[in-house]
C-alpha cells in the first residue's frame, strides 16, 4: 500500500494533512539498471556456459552428442519463439510483472537442470529456461528506457547493459569451466538460482511498474505463438535425428512434412498484420537483409562453438577451465574489436563493415580448419582471434539498420523479429553442423554405433587402443569439414550483406522504399 493511501485512511493526527499529501518516495534507476543487468547476465550467460561441459555431462548422463545438441538448441529454440510474444505481454500486463515472472521461472528452471536426473529432464528444463530469459528479455530495454528521464542517461543505460550483456556471454565458456572443474557441470546452473532470487526480491520491492500507452500495446496472439513454436521444433528435429535415424526415416521425413505445415499455417495466420509477425516488413529488403543476416552470422559463430570447444579439448587435453581460458582469443578480439565499431560505424556505410566482419569470420574458420588439419598453435589462436573480431564488426551495424529502415511506429517490431533470428540461428547451427559432424564420422568410422557416440562427444576413454588413431583422425578430419561449411556460409553472408544493405538501408534514402513496401 502506498504512503499517500495509507496516511489517508488512518487516524488523524498532528503529522496526518503532511503525510496525505507527500509523494511517494522516487525509486533510484540503478535499482532498475543493476536488476534488469543481473537479469541479462545470467541469461545470456546460459547461451555458452554450457559449451565446455558437454563432454561430463554426456559422460554423467550417458548420452551422445544429439540429446547433448538439444541442451543448447531447447534453450535457444524456446527463447526465440516467445519473444515476440514475451513483447506484447510485457505491454498488456506490465514490463516489471513480466520481467519479474520470467526471472521467477528461469531460476525455478534453472534448479530443475542443476537437479535434473536424466537427459530428457534436463533438455525440458533448458527449455523452460528459455521461455524464462524470453520473459525477461523482452521488457529490459523497456523499463530500462522509463527508468531514465534524461535522454543522454539513457542511451548511456542501454548501452552498458548492452555491454554487460555481451561480456557474459562471451566470458561464459571461461565461467563454465571454472564451475565443472570446481564443482562440477550441475553447478553451471545452480548458481543462477540465488541470484535469480534476489533479483526477483529486488524487482518487487525496487522497481517501479511500467507499461506501454494506451492503445499503443501489440494483441497478443496464442495462435500465432503456437504454431511458430510447433514449426520451429518440426523443422529443427529433422536435423538433430537424421544421422542418428536416416534422412529419409519415417520420423525425420515426417516431422519436416509437419514443420512445412505449422509454416505454411503460421503465414496466414499472420497475414492481418495485427498478430505475431508483420509479414510487410520483410518486404523492405534492408530490413529483411538484417534479419537473415543476423541468422547467418549466429549459425556460423555460436553454430559451432560447440563443437570447437570439443576439439580444443580432444585436440590439445585441456580441461573444462583451460578450454575456457584458451577461448579467450576469440571473446577478448569479439570485446576489444567492439570498442571501435561505433566509430567505423560513422566512417564506412553498413553493407561494408557486415561484409567485411562476415569476411574476417571465413577467414577466421578457414584458418581453424587448417589449425585442425594439423596446423600449429598459434595459427588456432589467429583463427580464434579473426572468429571473434569479424563477429563484432555484423552485429552493431545489423541492429541499426533492422531499426533505421522501417518506420518509427514499427521499430519495437522490427527489434523484435531480429532479435528473434539470433538465438534462432544459434539452435539452427547447433543442428545442422552438428548433422554434418554426426554424418561425417558416420562415413568414417563405419556404423559401430558406440565407437561413434563415443568420439562425437570427445570421450576417447572408451575407445579401444586399437581404435584410437583411426578415432582422432576421423575426429579431426570432420570438424575440418564442419569449418570449411560454416566459412562458407560467412561467403554467403558477405554477399547477401553486399547485396541487401546498399543505400536503401540508411533511413533518408530507406523511406521511398519501405514506403512502396509497406503499401502493398
Amino acid at each position: 500500500m502506498s504512503t499517500t493511501a495509507a496516511s489517508a485512511t488512518g487516524p488523524a493526527g498532528p503529522t496526518g494533512p503532511a503525510e496525505a499529501t507527500a509523494p511517494p518516495r522516487p525509486v533510484r534507476p540503478a535499482w532498475t539498471f543493476a536488476l534488469v543487468s543481473a537479469g541479462g547476465v545470467v541469461m545470456t550467460l546460459d547461451v555458452t556456459v554450457v559449451n565446455v561441459a558437454l563432454s561430463d555431462m554426456s559422460r554423467d548422463l550417458n548420452t551422445g552428442l544429439g540429446q547433448m545438441q538439444w541442451t543448447i538448441s531447447a534453450y535457444s529454440l524456446a527463447f526465440g519463439a516467445l519473444l515476440l510474444t514475451a513483447g506484447a505481454l510485457s505491454d498488456r500486463l506490465g514490463r516489471r510483472a513480466v520481467f519479474t515472472a520470467g526471472t521467477a521461472l528461469f531460476t525455478i528452471a534453472s534448479a530443475a537442470c542443476g537437479l535434473a536426473p536424466g537427459a530428457g529432464a534436463l533438455i525440458a528444463a533448458r527449455a523452460a529456461q528459455g521461455l524464462g530469459g524470453a520473459l525477461m528479455f523482452a521488457p529490459a530495454l523497456a523499463l530500462l528506457a522509463a527508468a531514465y528521464q534524461d535522454e543522454g542517461r539513457r542511451r548511456s543505460a542501454i548501452a552498458a547493459f548492452a555491454a554487460i550483456a555481451s561480456g557474459a556471454g562471451a566470458l561464459g565458456p571461461v565461467v563454465g569451466g571454472v564451475f565443472t572443474e570446481a564443482a562440477g557441470w550441475r553447478w553451471i546452473f545452480l548458481v543462477n538460482v540465488p541470484i535469480g532470487v534476489l533479483v526477483v526480491i529486488g524487482a518487487l520491492t525496487r522497481m517501479p511498474e511500467s507499461a506501454a500507452p494506451a492503445g499503443t500495446g501489440r494483441r497478443i496472439d496464442p495462435a500465432g505463438a503456437l504454431l511458430a513454436v510447433g514449426a520451429l521444433l518440426a523443422l529443427h528435429y529433422p536435423l538433430v535425428a537424421g544421422p542418428e535415424h536416416g534422412w529419409f526415416s519415417a520420423q525425420v521425413l515426417g516431422s519436416a512434412g509437419l514443420g512445412v505445415l505449422f509454416a505454411v499455417a503460421l503465414v496466414v495466420s499472420q497475414r492481418r498484420g495485427d498478430g505475431l509477425i508483420d509479414l510487410s516488413l520483410l518486404r523492405i529488403r534492408a530490413f529483411a537483409g538484417a534479419a537473415v543476416l543476423g541468422f547467418l552470422a549466429r549459425l556460423a559463430g555460436l553454430g559451432t562453438l560447440a563443437l570447437t570447444t570439443l576439439w580444443l579439448a580432444t585436440t590439445y587435453g585441456y580441461s573444462p577451465l583451460e578450454t575456457g581460458l584458451h577461448l579467450l582469443p576469440l571473446t577478448g578480439s569479439l570485446l576489444l574489436t567492439g570498442l571501435f565499431v561505433a566509430r567505423l560505424q560513422r566512417a564506412f556505410a553498413p553493407s561494408a563493415l557486415v561484409a567485411a566482419g562476415f569476411a574476417v569470420k571465413g577467414l577466421g574458420l578457414l584458418a581453424l580448419a587448417w589449425a585442425a588439419a594439423g596446423g600449429a598453435r598459434p595459427v588456432t589462436v589467429t583463427a580464434l582471434v579473426l572468429i571473434g573480431a569479424g563477429g563484432a564488426l555484423i552485429f552493431p551495424p545489423l541492429m541499426c539498420v533492422a531499426v533505421d529502415a522501417v518506420p518509427a511506429d514499427r521499430a519495437g517490431m522490427a527489434s523484435g523479429l531480429t532479435n528473434a533470428a539470433y538465438p534462432l540461428g544459434t539452435a539452427a547451427g547447433v543442428a545442422v553442423f552438428g548433422a554434418v559432424f554426426a554424418s561425417g564420422l558416420t562415413a568414417r568410422l563405419g556404423t559401430s554405433e558406440g565407437l561413434r557416440e563415443a568420439v562425437e562427444t570427445a570421450r576417447f576413454d572408451l575407445v579401444p587402443g586399437a581404435s584410437r588413431a583411426l578415432a582422432e583422425s576421423a575426429f579431426a578430419s570432420t570438424f575440418t569439414t564442419v569449418c570449411l561449411v560454416a566459412a562458407a556460409v560467412c561467403a554467403v553472408g558477405a554477399a547477401v550483406a553486399a547485396g541487401t544493405l546498399g543505400p536503401a538501408s540508411s533511413p533518408v534514402a530507406a523511406e521511398p522504399v519501405r514506403e512502396k513496401a509497406l503499401r502493398s
